[in-house]
């Protein structure tokens, strides 16, 4: 099995017309980061759009976001993300989605980032994704023509979460409706408080507080 993950990050920047910005969640992505390195996986990044993708939540004060961000090797991989179809699903042992709430509106309708879904889980990786990160995984279709998330438990950020921060009308779509659609459970635990799932070799969970426990739980699967 490949000692490297992939890390898949949203390029959308803009929430709705409300004038704010968005894009993909620093903190999930730079706690996931440590947990992969921490256990010896080289860590690559990819965005829908490739270069530097659109941040949110930066905060230096976070030690983890910090290291990530000053690490020279993972600053250039930041600036210089890779592309969809650059990328050899071969080489890596999990491919892992950080959110963002930018990621509804681009990453479940992007049709290279569906493909090397597709091929990842069906070569053996484990697919992970953490709060919206599971926007990528609702029209992911397997070869034989099901959805990868059918009939499975699923961890993703909820509605009492988007609800309390005033999202619920911005948002393209709602997560816990497009999982209902796909035929998956949504499992949910308590608000903004650590939560992930493993159905498979598929490991999501449902908020930013839960980025650091989904990575481990991906790595407890690949342990496995």
């Amino acid at each position: 099995m490949p000692r490297a993950v992939l890390i898949g990050m949203t390029s959308h920047d803009r929430l709705g017309d409300t004038g704010r910005s968005t894009g993909a969640y620093i903190p999930e992505v730079a706690h996931a980061w440590k947990v992969f390195s921490d256990a010896g996986y080289a860590v690559h990044l990819m965005s829908v759009r490739g270069g530097m993708p659109p941040l949110d939540a930066v905060n230096r004060e976070d030690a983890v976001q910090r290291a990530f961000l000053d690490d020279p090797e993972m600053a250039t991989r930041l600036r210089e993300t890779a592309v969809a179809d650059e990328v050899d699903p071969a080489d890596y042992a999990s491919v892992f989605f950080a959110g963002g709430h930018g990621a509804a509106w681009d990453l479940p309708d992007h049709a290279p980032t569906l493909e090397l879904t597709r091929r990842a889980y069906e070569s053996g990786a484990v697919i992970g994704a953490v709060c919206h990160g599971p926007c990528a995984l609702v029209n992911v279709t397997l070869t034989d023509g099901t959805y990868l998330i059918t009939g499975r438990q699923i961890a993703a950020f909820t509605d009492e979460e988007e609800k309390a921060i005033g999202m619920t009308n911005v948002v393209p779509f709602l997560l816990s409706a497009a999982l209902a659609e796909r035929g998956a459970t949504h499992v949910i635990g308590p608000s903004y408080l650590p939560h992930a799932v493993a159905d498979g070799r598929v490991v999501t969970g449902q908020n930013p507080a839960s980025a650091t426990l989904t990575a481990q739980t991906v790595l407890d699967v690949l342990g496995g």
